[in-house]
């Protein structure tokens, strides 16, 4: 059973830590249109001051949040320029105070310049990933990290394993953080034999250090990475599709495992999966099937599917907080709504 949250603006995004839930927003009407609020465990929310200094951030629409309940760190984007290309800015602060740091054009911008997608807190650092121009061919996996408290720098991927080579082009497209190092997700196409498009997992030990390329079985024809959660260095879970329909894996230690009898849901290239949600031995996906939100949920080789009623439309980011989960969901052409239950 749903309920929907009230809020004063639109959310955009969703995260957690321990029983603190944050709330990205996109206010319209305002000055300084990205909002934040931090709601506690007894539904008290306080809204953080956030300071915009470029003119790109007063439009922001938020695209990553990362807080590990102390720092926080955020990814904005407007489109702007004779070519509508996002514009990126980088926050940075506590759960009182967020600041936007502008950053030089060519950090994130230029001839070479590919996307950003996740703001990333790990115990040994912070970092933003995206993806950059590679010296071979097409984009490589890229990590910037921050150089005193308002520079951030993008670090080379050369003759790393984020870096493509002309038999396989990599699009990393998601980040979290698995103990003191990053896991990306998303795919790459193999260029050797026959073109194939496969999920791809990379890993670091240390936030842009020690990456190495996690291998997945189980791949299908065409698959895709698009989220992941982990609850250690080395224990992480991974979203996707194989051939078109929805996939889940595991990956323990270096060794990654698909999980059987996953319900057969559509998932296309342009679908949204939040982040799998993983609590008491079970995992809980959501996700949209023609207008309907569902919520699967189980373990390898058992798993139900509830319907949700209330939230419908696309689902755009999930978080856990104790034992509500927090959903966001709409009509794709339309501002989401924030919704809440209680897992059992």
């Amino acid at each position: 059973m749903w309920t929907q949250v009230e809020l004063p603006a639109e959310p955009v995004v969703l995260t957690g830590h321990g029983d603190e839930l944050l709330i990205g927003l996109r206010d319209r009407s305002a000055k300084v249109v990205p909002r934040l609020l931090l709601q506690q465990a007894d539904g008290s929310r306080q809204e953080i001051k956030v300071e915009a200094r470029s003119p790109y951030a007063l439009l922001a629409t938020w695209q990553s949040v990362a807080y590990d309940g102390q720092r926080l760190l955020a990814l904005g984007g407007a489109s702007g320029g004779a070519h509508s290309n996002t514009r990126w800015t980088v926050w940075t602060g506590s759960g009182k105070a967020l600041t936007e740091y502008p950053q030089e054009f060519n950090t994130f911008g230029g001839q070479n310049a590919g996307g950003l997608y996740s703001a990333i807190i790990t115990p040994a650092g912070q970092a933003l990933a995206g993806t950059w121009g590679s010296a071979n061919t097409g984009l490589d996996g890229a990590i910037w990290l921050p150089q005193g408290t308002t520079k951030w720098v993008r670090q080379s991927s050369a003759k790393t394993p984020l870096e493509s080579v002309k038999t396989l082009l990599l699009s990393p497209s998601y980040g979290t953080a698995a103990g003191d190092g990053i896991l990306l997700v998303g795919s790459q196409v193999r260029l050797d034999s026959k073109v194939k498009q496969e999920t791809a997992v990379w890993r670091s030990t240390k936030v842009n250090e020690g990456w190495s390329r996690i291998e997945l079985p189980e791949l299908g024809d065409r698959s895709q990475g698009n989220t992941a959660t982990c609850t250690s260095a080395t224990a992480c879970t991974i979203s996707g599709f194989v051939d078109g329909k929805l996939a889940i894996w595991q990956v323990d230690g270096d060794q990654g495992k698909r999980l059987a009898d996953v319900p057969m849901i559509p998932v296309g290239d342009k679908d949204k999966l939040p982040p799998p949600v993983v609590a008491g031995g079970r995992i809980y996906q959501l996700i949209a099937e023609g207008n309907k939100v569902k919520m699967v949920s189980g373990q390898d080789g058992s798993w139900t599917v509830q319907e949700s009623t209330g939230p419908e439309g696309v689902v755009k980011d999930a978080a856990l907080i104790g034992k509500t989960l927090y959903l966001l969901a709409g009509p794709a052409d339309k501002p989401a709504a924030l919704w809440k239950t209680t897992l059992s």
